[in-house]
């Protein structure tokens, strides 16, 4: 007997599953996502999951999602062990949406004083109640590949943030997914919409009950009017038995502002895509990230910042820590457009490698169809400075201390550019914590 492709029994088995749950994801109602769901569907069936012979996943193989099967979790009610683990993750000061395996848990969610207008929700809510505020990107919506085009089929749940024009959220949106079910999948859809003049902080937060072996599938769409301030956080801290793959989309009107921090410390896996496009004159945008990696993880960011009018501002800064036997990918695509004379753009890459065994595979990129733009690019790969080494011997440190102190350093570079600081206070002990020194460090702090 002829063996069957693995790629095309996962295929077999994610159409069958749309079968069985069609009727029941949210917005069955509306003709339009009906359509949506099933030529994102269609989509899926004919390319699959990315393989390694596409350029974009050349070095990050997806074959372990593809080889297990990842049922999308269904709908249940938070436990004590559940609401625990929300209370002890949920930030203060900020606003609380609690998603338990990929849906809106509205006990453990906290959303009330909200100024007028502004609308802070569930999308399969939103779906039913106000279906306007996200037919334009959903119904046309474009799928960049077998991961995206699942989650549009599949997406039964999500974050959607809406801003009125002229509305500034003084606290911070805390977006809370939190996984507790082995061998289930969230195909989460997550949609911030900011009119002119609006302003917000998203914190796009994953994490998971002990050590749960689950596949988050999620993809975030960002639209910013004239004006309009998004600062957008990703902190990514699954189980290391978890595979994470995400996509994060942002367009940027005239004058707007757009920062992105991703910060990805779990998952045996992780896969994260983040695109900017500057749309209109004076457009500004700063992604920052931070990855620290250890014992086999993998750990990869794809980014892209397309300048399409004059005058535009980037600035990207990427940093990654690898111990162990982990390897990281970091692929970083700058494109200035024909028409975005006077383009300002920046970006690096730098890694520090903590072991022999470690890798990464950097990969800065600029494309410039522009005369009149200023646009650098770099990486670096490296180990520890043996001089500051030296330096910090020499004044008494044992070298583990050292080592652990100078790492921090680096790492600590990116953290201290996240304005919300209870998140940053987290982050900092979170890599205290995982720093073979981190008691005596902490003391020196």
């Amino acid at each position: 007997m002829t063996a069957v492709p693995m790629d095309r029994l996962a295929r077999e088995r994610y159409l069958a599953e749309f079968s069985e749950l069609e009727a029941r994801l949210p917005g069955t109602r509306l003709p339009w996502l009906a359509k949506a769901r099933r030529d994102a569907l269609e989509r899926f069936a004919e390319t699959g999951f990315p393989t390694t012979r596409n350029e974009d996943w050349k070095y990050t193989n997806v074959a372990a999602i593809e080889k297990r099967p990842f049922p999308a979790a269904r709908v249940a009610a938070a436990d004590d062990a559940v609401a625990r683990r929300a209370g002890e993750l949920a930030l203060d000061g900020a606003y609380l949406m609690v998603f338990v395996d990929g849906h809106l848990s509205l006990p453990l969610s906290r959303v009330t004083g909200l100024p007028t207008g502004v609308a802070v929700q569930g999308l399969a809510e939103t779906l039913e109640a106000r279906s306007d505020l996200v037919e334009a990107l959903l119904a046309g919506e474009s799928c960049s590949n077998g991961f995206e085009a699942l989650n549009l089929a599949l997406m039964a749940d999500g974050a959607v943030i809406y801003l009125p024009r002229g509305v500034a959220l003084e606290r911070p949106v805390h977006v809370l997914y939190l996984a507790t079910r082995d061998g289930t999948a969230s195909h989460i859809r997550n949609l911030i919409l900011a009119e002119d003049g609006s302003e917000a902080t998203v914190i796009e937060h994953y994490a998971a009950l002990n050590g749960t072996a689950s596949f988050t599938n999620a993809v975030t769409r960002i639209r910013q009017g004239n004006n309009a301030r998004v600062e957008h956080i990703k902190l990514q801290q699954e189980s290391p038995k978890a595979y994470h793959v995400a996509a994060i989309q942002s367009l940027a009107g005239r004058d707007s502002r757009f920062t992105s921090h991703s910060i990805a410390l779990g998952a045996a896996l992780s896969r994260n895509d983040i695109s900017t496009r500057l749309d209109d004159e004076n457009a500004e945008c700063h992604l920052n990230g931070l990855y620290m990696a250890g014992g086999r993880q993998h750990v990869d960011h794809h980014t892209r910042i397309d300048h399409a009018k004059p005058r535009g501002v980037s600035r990207e800064y990427y940093r990654g820590v690898l111990d162990g036997a982990a390897r990281a990918v970091f692929n970083g695509k700058v494109v200035v457009h024909a028409d975005a004379q006077h383009t300002d753009a920046h970006q690096s890459n730098n890694n520090l490698l903590l072991s022999r065994e470690a890798e990464v595979d950097t990969k800065p990129q600029l494309e410039i169809f522009a005369d009149d733009v200023k646009c650098t690019h770099g990486a670096t790969v490296g180990q520890l400075d043996p001089d500051m080494l030296f330096y910090l011997r020499s004044r008494g440190m044992e070298e583990a201390q050292a080592r652990s102190l100078l790492t921090y350093a680096f790492a600590e570079d990116v953290i201290t550019r996240i304005k919300v600081a209870p998140l940053r206070a987290r982050i900092e002990e979170f890599l205290i914590h995982r720093l073979p020194e981190g008691g005596s460090i902490k003391e020196l702090l």
